[in-house]
């Protein structure tokens, strides 16, 4: 698996998420621009997680886990 391959990863955007990118905790699309959603690099991979999966997984978040360990 190379990055940005994966569930909530986005092929090709470099700069930030792109529209349809989806949750890699839940699955769920951003309809447009995801704004509030949280990026996370593990093991080289960029993961975004939705607002509604940053806010339940915050402390985890705050002390760098990666989400495997949430």
């Amino acid at each position: 698996m190379e990055a940005g391959d994966g569930p909530g990863t986005s092929p090709g955007s470099r700069d930030g998420a792109a529209p349809g990118t989806s949750c890699a905790r839940c699955g769920a699309v951003a309809e447009g621009s995801p704004l509030l959603w949280t990026c996370s690099v593990e093991n080289g991979v960029r993961r975004y997680f939705c607002d509604g999966c940053a806010r339940e997984n915050l402390r985890a978040i705050e002390g760098r886990l990666d989400s495997v360990d949430w």
